[in-house]
This record gives structure tokens, sequence and C-alpha cells, in this order.
């Protein structure tokens, strides 16, 4: 694909979103005692955009696990998405010097687009074929959308043209998508925290989204028996989590998992969120609050977003050790998650897993200005591994070495090298957070459930980004093979199908990754066996020194 497309399909994902067509009858589902109508979103599919499905967490709710709705009554439009939840401001790097097709792409991507938001957020979509009644028992996937665990609204994802798919193929499914609070109003994390019983909101609004579909969706036509869960980066670690969460209970909310760029990842307690936490507490002038919790619930929003705002973004220099993020909390993910997967408290799901090949390369961008071994060495050691030996941190220099034709982008030779450091960094950046735990989550389950990995090359061209995190979106929102895979997925519990190539399980007897290539031959199957020493080296200390 050349950048120009590439350019041309991300623009048609941004304008596309919430497509409707107005001239057709509006359709209604009846939900309790209230009826919602909605719109036809195409000739043969309908939408009903922004229900609720919590109470708004506002005034006392704030910063407390969310509340279901009451029954429904009355009559309600729901035609546009609702607000995204409180999003963190997005600060980019300054690249002077780098081509205006990436400069382009970190603008207008997920981490540069900012729908109007608000506390009171909590709302799902339903994209249903118009055909479908109560008594079609159709599978279901809910999408949870990515953002770094900072940002990010379902009204940049259209579904209407995977419904359509689904159609086509015969195999019609029911799409959702939900909002869940991000950033500091999602995950504060502090001993505070942890006390009140109250980490991971953003998890449990998503558990309280699926426990909504379980309740309603029956009115739509589907079937909550086959709920399959899916997203892409935080979305797909957010699916991860819910499989090793209340020890590996997935209280028959969803029967597979689907996950783009996303496993359980190396993190550790709540209370590594602390200096977060304090700094907002500070800020907003609750740091001498008997209850410094309580005292976060009365400051003003503006205020609040104001704090939440000044803390590290996802392109500050620490990058992917993000401030907010999921966390063990001693309730609902009751360990580490990957110390959840060693113990094999994981929900006994099939579930589809897969990385782009550089996924490192987009977050080492506000990194440039390390530029020597001892930089990267210090880099490693200071943000990622404090504690680690200086052993630890030898072995680590030399399993990601200084060799630009090494580094990510991979199989460039000696192109895309930024800085001397920068295709290194990318290389142990992406590794550390998605292929890594992928591998280490993949291999851990081999033999215990039904599983797929897969590995996304396309885009290679794009200079200094390559084949980077995102880029598997186009995949499967545009009609790619993996559209017709999630919907085989959705609808049998195997991604296999006629109109796509065989996608063979992975084992570690048989570690198969159903490979994405440019050219004329768009697929392969490839060996997950690449840097192998460097990932086992890297896993075992991640699990020793979590983020």
């Amino acid at each position: 694909m050349s950048l120009f497309n590439f350019g041309v399909l991300f623009a048609l994902l941004l304008q596309t979103r919430g497509a409707t067509v107005t001239e057709r009858a509006a359709p209604t589902i009846k939900l309790d005692a209230g009826t919602f109508t909605g719109t036809a979103s195409s000739s043969n599919t309908q939408s009903f955009l922004g229900i609720p499905f919590a109470k708004p967490p506002v005034g006392d709710l704030r910063f407390r696990l969310p509340v279901a709705v009451d029954a429904y009554t009355g009559s309600h439009t729901v035609n546009s998405f609702g607000p995204a939840c409180p999003q963190q401001a997005v600060v980019l790097p300054i690249l002077s010097g780098f081509p205006e097709e990436v400069i382009d792409y970190i603008a207008n991507s997920a981490y540069g687009v900012i729908f109007p938001s608000a506390e009171d957020c909590l709302t799902v979509n339903v994209i249903k074929p118009s055909s479908a009644t109560s008594t079609s028992k159709l599978p279901v996937v809910v999408w949870i959308f990515g953002g770094g665990f900072e940002l990010g609204s379902p009204e940049m994802y259209d579904g209407v043209p995977i419904v359509q798919r689904s159609i086509d193929m015969g195999e019609p499914v029911i799409y959702v998508s939900l909002n869940y609070r991000v950033s500091a109003f999602g995950f504060l994390a502090s001993k505070e925290v942890r006390a009140a019983g109250v980490g991971n909101l953003g998890l449990q609004d998503q558990r309280q989204a699926f426990r909504w579909v379980q309740k309603y969706i029956g009115a739509f036509g589907g079937d909550p028996t086959k709920v399959t869960i899916w997203g892409e980066s935080a979305g797909a670690i957010s699916a991860a989590l819910h499989m090793v969460a209340n020890n590996g209970d997935n209280e028959g909310l969803f029967r597979g998992a689907f996950m783009e760029s996303g496993s359980p990842i190396p993190v550790g307690p709540i209370e590594n969120g602390q200096k977060y936490y304090d700094a907002i507490v500070h800020q907003v002038g609750c740091a001498s609050a008997a209850d410094t919790l309580a005292c976060l619930r009365t400051v003003p929003y503006a205020s609040l977003k104001a704090a939440q705002d000044a803390s590290p973004f996802i392109f500050s220099y620490q990058s992917l050790v993000l401030a907010w993020l999921p966390r063990e909390d001693g309730v609902f993910l009751t360990d580490a998650p990957q110390r959840l997967v060693q113990q094999g408290k994981v929900a006994n799901v099939p579930f589809v897993t897969g990385d782009c090949d550089d996924e490192g390369t987009l977050f080492s961008l506000s990194t440039l200005n390390v530029t020597t071994d001892a930089e990267f060495t210090e880099y490693i050691t200071s943000v990622w591994l404090p504690g680690a030996t200086t052993a630890a941190a030898t072995t680590m220099h030399q399993l990601y070495p200084n060799d630009i034709t090494a580094g990510s982008p991979f199989d460039t030779s000696i192109l895309n090298a930024a800085t001397s450091q920068f295709k290194r960094l990318a290389a142990f950046q992406g590794d550390a957070v998605f292929q890594a735990p992928r591998r280490f989550f993949q291999q851990s389950r081999s033999g215990k459930q039904k599983q797929w990995g897969f590995l996304s090359k396309r885009l290679k061209g794009i200079p200094f980004l390559g084949s980077f995190h995102f880029t598997d979106i186009l995949n499967v929102y545009f009609d790619g093979e993996l559209t017709d895979y999630l919907i085989n997925f959705a609808a049998k519990q195997d991604p296999n199908g006629n109109t796509v190539p065989n996608w063979p399980a992975y084992t570690t007897a048989a570690p198969n990754l159903m490979t994405f290539l440019d050219g004329l031959f768009p697929t392969t199957i490839t060996q997950d066996t690449y840097r192998a020493a460097a990932m086992q080296f890297l896993t075992n200390l991640t699990l020793q020194f979590p983020i």
C-alpha cells in the first residue's frame, strides 16, 4: 500500500465514523419500558448510538465503581455518539526534518484526534443487521478502543462496514462499541485507591458494559452466549486483562477474545502509580485533606482535568512507561497480570492475538535525544528497569545491539536510522510492551486453550515507522483479511473460513503466525522464533521489575 493510499484510508476512517442514511425510516428498539430510536445506517444495517450503560460517574460517583443504570423508561433518540470520557491533553513530539507523511500520521492518528468529552460518558453503541430480530441469536463482537489508556473514543471507528461484511459473508454479527474512563479518571493508582477498592475503573467500566450486553443485546438480535471481546492497543490489553481478571473468572460475559497489539502486560502493584496520584492531589489542593480521594471527588472538573493533563503523556520522554494504566489492585487484578498467567488464572476461552512488526517505532520518537550507548543504557535502567543490576543492563545492551541493520523498522537495512539509537530503542520498546508479552502469553497457554497468532508486516515503506503500531486497524475496518477472520471467529470460535487463507493454530511445537505482507503475496505463515533470546531475557526482567 502506498503512503498516499494509507493517508486516504486513514482520512476515511475519521470521516465515515457514524455515517447514517437519514432518509430511511428510523428503527426503534424496546429496552425495559424505554423506546430507543436509532438510524438506518445503510440499506441493511441499523445503528443505535450513545445509550447509557451506567450512571454518570460524576459528583460522589467520581472515582467509584460504575453503577448500572436504572431500568429504562420513556423515549430516547440515540442517533449520535455520546461524548468521550475526559481525555488527556495531547502533547506531540517535535519532529523537524521528518517526512511530512510521518508528521501527518502522528497529528491525525488516535494520538492526535480529540473528541468532545465529558465526565458523563459511559455509553454503548450497537450496530445490527436490519433484518435481525429478538429471535435471531446472532454472534456479538464488542469493540474496545485503544489510545494508551489516556484518550480515545468509539466515535473514531465505524462498525457499519464490519456488520455489512458479515451480512455479505452469510455470517451476520452484531457490533457493539463502548466508552470507558481513561487517564487519571479511569486509572488512578495509589495506596489510597487500593484501600478504597476502586482501582482500574476503566476496566470496571468495560466489565459493566459487558454486563449490559448480557442483559440487553437480545433485543437487538444478539446472543449473549456468543460474545467476543475485541480491541486494539489499550483495547487489546484490556481484553487480555479481562481474561485474567477475577482470577480468570470471566463471569460468562464472553466466549472468546480477539486482540490486536495487546496482551497481559508487565505491570506491578497499584502503588507504582503513587507519585502521579500525589502530584494530582497536590496540584488541586487536596494534599492536606484527611481523605484525599474524597477530596478529589469535590474538585471542580476543570481543575482536575488540568492536573491530569500535567502528567506525562504517551509521547513524553518516558513513553510507554505510562503514568495511567491498569495495575494489580488486589480485587479485580489480584496479582500482576503476567503472574496470573503463570498461575494459570486465565479464562478458558479461545483467543486470537498478534502484533505489528514495528510496534516500537512510533513511541521512540520522543527519545531522539538518546544518541549514545551510555544514554541508551541509562534510559533502560532509569526509566524501564530501575533496580536492575549492572550485569542485567549489560546483557540487555548486548541483546539489543547498536546495529541499525538489526533495529526497528526491522528488515530495512541501514535505512530509517533517525538517530544512532532510534532503531535500537524502537526494537526494545516494541518487544517490551507488545511482542514479548504476546509470546509469553501464547507460550504459557499452549495446549491449554485454542489460540491463533498473527504478525502484520504491511506498510514497511513508511519512513522511520515501517509496519508501525495501529496499521493493522486498516486490515479490519476496511474489509481486509482480518475482517473476515474476526467474523469467522465470532461466529464459530475459529478464524478460518472459505474466504481467507488457512490460519493454523499456535502451539509451542508449531508457533505459527499468520503474517500479513505488502506485495503480490499478501499472506504467509511464519514462525514465532525471532529475537528469541532477547525476548526471553526481557520477559524475565520485566517479571522481576514490572512497571
